[in-house]
């Protein structure tokens, strides 16, 4: 398995790209749906040279999210058995599920990326006005201002992220749960949402991330990056279960949209893995993005 890390002073010297200019495409990696050898050593960081903006880190490899941030003995375990090198964590929002985060705290943030761990951080904000489950319609985006709802996500995701230590230079994931794409005014008022919310990320000086069904949240924003909109995410987070984890070839994207380094794949979900004598139900991601900067 590939483990890959790049510290680099500057958004634009990781290789990421804003998606409404798409870098020429490249070979991602591909990796095998059931992780179970123990991963190499990761290589050494390295540095580019320095820049006004915070650093940003890529990782290359397996992960894992999970509704509830594990307590510190299972990540531990899952560290020494397994090769997962990157956990989802749900830090905020208002539709998160997971609310009361028993662990996730400052103090596991440190430890947990100072025994080799990468963090995804994730925010389950408001939702589209046309979302799909039943279990988020309380949540819904406000369809007469959502520019100002997105901006004002946006600033309480990046104090959220502060507060937990994740500092600038760090991505944070908007969980955009499944919607009906054609349904436009829904989708006209979800793009001003995530332009606004992303807009405010970026200003905070963290990057703005995008998660959602590939055939729904992510195929839409496909759509608007080729209709020419600004303000999208710097890094894009498709799921597609049932198939081989595969970051290049998904078709809801262009073969140059939002590479390199900006793509994850969330390919198989709801599944308990056991390693360690530590089981957690959890959805397999396969990683070429940036990740949480912990100093």
């Amino acid at each position: 398995m590939l483990i890959r890390y790049v510290l680099t002073g500057a958004f634009a010297l990781t290789g990421l790209s804003f998606p409404t200019a798409p870098a020429q495409a490249q070979a991602q990696t591909q990796a095998q749906a059931q992780p179970q050898a123990r991963a190499q050593a990761p290589a050494p960081a390295r540095t580019a040279p320095s820049s006004h903006r915070a650093p940003t880190r890529v990782f290359s490899g397996q992960g894992f999210d999970t509704c509830q941030a594990p307590d510190l003995a299972t990540m531990d375990a899952w560290r020494e058995h397994s090769s997962y090198r990157a956990v989802g964590i749900y830090f905020g929002g208002r539709a998160r599920a997971c609310s009361a985060q028993t662990y996730l705290t400052p103090d596991w943030v440190r430890q947990t990326t100072g025994s080799g761990w990468n963090l995804l951080p994730i925010y389950v904000g408001s939702q589209s006005p046309c979302v799909a489950g039943s279990n988020k319609n309380p949540y819904r985006i406000d369809t007469e201002n959502p520019s100002a709802q997105g901006t004002s996500e946006g600033a309480d995701a990046t104090g959220a992220a502060k507060a937990l230590g994740l500092d600038p230079g760090s991505p944070l994931y908007l969980d955009m749960e499944a919607y009906d794409i054609g349904d436009t005014a829904c989708t006209a008022a979800t793009l001003t949402f995530v332009q606004a919310w992303d807009r405010q990320v970026r200003a905070d000086g963290y990057l703005s991330g995008f998660y959602s069904s590939a055939d729904s949240g992510v195929a839409h924003l496909e759509n608007a990056r080729r209709a020419g909109a600004g303000d999208l995410p710097d890094v894009i987070w498709f799921a597609r279960w049932g198939v081989p984890a595969n970051l290049a070839g998904e078709p809801s994207l262009a073969a140059g949209a939002w590479t390199p380094h900006a793509r994850i794949h969330q390919y198989h979900g709801s599944i308990t893995e056991t390693y360690g004598g530590k089981a957690l139900t959890i959805d397999r991601d396969l990683i070429d993005a940036p990740v949480a900067v912990v100093s």
